[in-house]
């Protein structure tokens, strides 16, 4: 019998994602455990590994194809044995729907009998409050075609909607609110930019955006709109870090090269280990104090933002942590993170110094409580015992939930960070 290859749920937060590339074609053999197709996620661009062996008989969603619900059928494998002719059989008679789903529909209470409570979800309902049974990839063509599900009559068992009722439909009807879910979760808030800029005859590229850089935006937009962001500055001088720096360096004899990004992850898992009341989130019932700082940085990749994390870096060398951090950012740039190497975190760093900015707001990370942005270090005069000397200064600006971690917390936190800072040798105990 042929084997379904549906979406996977890659995170706990996906919901759908897109198919972004085959990497095995239709008539290849494949072996379970084989990397089968590349999926975008809301976090990043993800490997797919057969769970089957068998034949790739049909390739029912194609690459590029956005807003692919997950346990969506994709593809069909075919068992040794097996040829082309068994798949349309089998595509007729299941289409991809779970078998358990004809059983719940003749299980369903009478329109006179008082409904049992259950916690399992129903079947969408039409607009005059009937049932409609269709298959997953039947709900997916309708809502790309824009035809109404209400509207059809289905030919699958028990008159369940399948592929061949959408397809034989014309578009007419606007899809249903459940179809369009997704766009309108993703739809960006503010004026219309692509609207203006025609209305005034403005030249312009169309660049579309990934489902990263989507769920990206509508996060971020959510973070500023629902938390309360509180905003402390400090500076911090580095001139002890950097002399550190080049002696363990110097040292290691090719064994690792530590940066500057290095001691501040390590310094800001030690500060929240010495003042853990930072290391926090907001719930409505309780705050939740995390017992280890799992450190996630900032990273820029190819296709959006990503933030790898250092768990437990409170308990890691500053060796550990720096080839840690370098094999975390190629694997992200390269979108071949696994989904418990980004998905988490307490605290989160954000470092713009290796670009020349010297100070910035970042938006905090929920359900985080704070976000560090770390500034450029530059050397200024500072007055030390009514003396005036050069040193390497570091501008740091904590944001924070001001209902987690308000301004005397914060303060507290980032004199915690600016001791180990300015005197590393104390990380190190």
């Amino acid at each position: 019998m042929p084997i379904k290859v549906t979406m996977p749920a890659l995170s706990p937060t996906m919901t759908d994602g897109t198919l972004a590339n085959w990497l095995k074609a239709e008539g290849d053999t494949v072996e379970a455990g084989d990397v089968i197709a590349e999926i975008e996620t809301d976090k990043a661009t993800m490997e797919v590994e057969a769970v089957d062996e068998g034949i790739l008989g049909k390739i029912l969603i194609e690459a590029g194809t956005q807003n692919v619900p997950v346990n969506d059928v994709i593809a069909v494998l075919l068992e040794d044995g097996e040829d082309a002719s068994a798949i349309d059989g089998f595509l007729a008679n299941d289409n991809g729907a779970p078998a358990a789903a004809p059983a719940a529909e003749a299980s369903a209470p009478a329109a006179d009998d008082k409904p049992a409570a259950s916690s399992a979800p129903t079947a969408p309902a039409s607009n005059d409050g009937k049932r409609i049974f269709v298959s997953p990839l039947a709900r997916r063509i309708a809502a790309d075609k824009g035809i109404d599900l209400s509207t059809l009559t289905g030919t699958g068992p028990r008159g369940r909607i399948v592929k061949a009722d959408v397809e034989n439909a014309k578009p007419g009807a606007a899809p249903s609110a459940a179809a369009s879910a997704p766009a309108s979760k993703l739809a960006a808030s503010g004026p219309d930019a692509k609207q203006l800029a025609d209305m005034l005859g403005m030249e312009y590229e169309a660049i579309p955006n990934n489902n990263i850089k989507k769920v990206t935006a509508q996060r971020l937009t959510e973070s500023k709109q629902t938390i309360p962001h509180f905003y402390l500055s400090v500076d911090c001088q580095l001139d002890n870090l950097l002399a550190a720096r080049k002696k363990l360096n110097d040292q290691a004899d090719g064994a690792y090269k530590l940066s500057v990004n290095d001691f501040i992850i390590k310094a800001s898992a030690m500060a929240l280990k010495s003042y853990p009341a930072a290391n926090v989130a907001w719930t409505d019932d309780a705050l939740l104090q995390f017992k280890h700082a799992d450190i996630s940085i900032a990273v820029a990749t190819p296709t959006g933002l990503i933030t790898p994390i250092v768990k437990a870096a409170e308990e890691k060398g500053l060796a550990e942590i720096s080839n840690e951090m370098k094999d975390l950012a190629g694997r992200a740039r390269e979108g071949k993170l696994k989904p418990h190497e980004f998905q988490g975190g307490t605290f989160s760093i954000s470092n713009l110094g290796m670009f020349g900015v010297n100070n910035f707001q970042a938006i905090v990370n929920p359900p985080q409580s704070c976000i560090l942005a770390v500034g450029a270090g530059n050397q200024v005069p500072v007055v030390e015992n009514g003396e005036v000397k050069i040193r390497t200064v570091m501008n740091v600006t904590l944001s924070t939930d001001h209902r987690s971690v308000d301004g005397a917390v914060g303060a507290e936190f980032l004199q915690h960070f600016k001791r180990y800072i300015e005197n590393p040798v104390s990380m190190l105990v």
